[in-house]
């Protein structure tokens, strides 16, 4: 079962965030999106939270298997067509974090990375995770979406708790100090997030 249960894998959201652009999310395409994948994940405000900044053989033998890997889907996120973001979401019973904490089986989690370095800093990733969790949240056996960002990344730890996240505890992770957060359906749908 795959981690985002549509059968489409075009999202879109028409303007209403980002500077009225429209938010679409997109399949990652595993030819067509590699060398873009791969310099992401080389720019300085992404190495020190991903650690993917590997030679090209290396990621992409990483990014084949993350793609044939059942408990998640990769995606990426645009604004007007452009690429700006990636994004991991995943079935958090099946994933390592799912030992954190007392997980369901429609829990969902989500990872995501605004990319290009021109992108970063224009307050892009709340609506555009604000977009996701909206289709995460599609699935109606979810009723809680798990984030568990590295615990000294700030700015991402506030963007969740914007786009409602509660902070539950550290949790000591293999390739990171985390800080488990959850979404609740009833708190997102209930507009109770703060504002973008």
């Amino acid at each position: 079962m795959k981690a985002q249960p549509s059968n489409s894998h075009i999202f879109t959201r028409e303007p209403d965030g980002a500077e009225g652009e429209r938010i679409q999310f997109r399949a990652v395409d595993e030819k067509a999106d590699f060398h873009m994948l791969h310099g992401w994940m080389h720019e300085t405000h992404v190495v020190p939270f991903w650690q993917l900044n590997m030679g090209e053989s290396k990621y992409r033998t990483h990014l084949h298997k993350a793609l044939n890997d059942p408990h998640q889907t990769l995606y990426i996120g645009e604004l007007d067509g452009r690429p700006v973001s990636y994004w991991e979401v995943y079935w958090a019973a099946d994933d390592i974090i799912g030992s954190y904490y007392r997980a369901e089986p429609a829990d969902q989690g989500v990872h995501l990375l605004i990319g290009p370095p021109e992108e970063t800093g224009k307050g892009y990733a709340l609506p555009l995770l604000k977009a996701m969790l909206s289709v995460q949240f599609q699935y109606a056996r979810t009723a809680r979406i798990i984030a568990e960002p590295d615990i000294t990344n700030d700015k991402m730890i506030h963007v969740f708790k914007k786009a409602g996240f509660e902070s539950v505890k550290p949790v000591d992770l293999p390739d990171k100090r985390g800080l488990l957060m959850v979404c609740r359906r009833e708190t997102f749908e209930g507009g109770t997030a703060g504002g973008s």
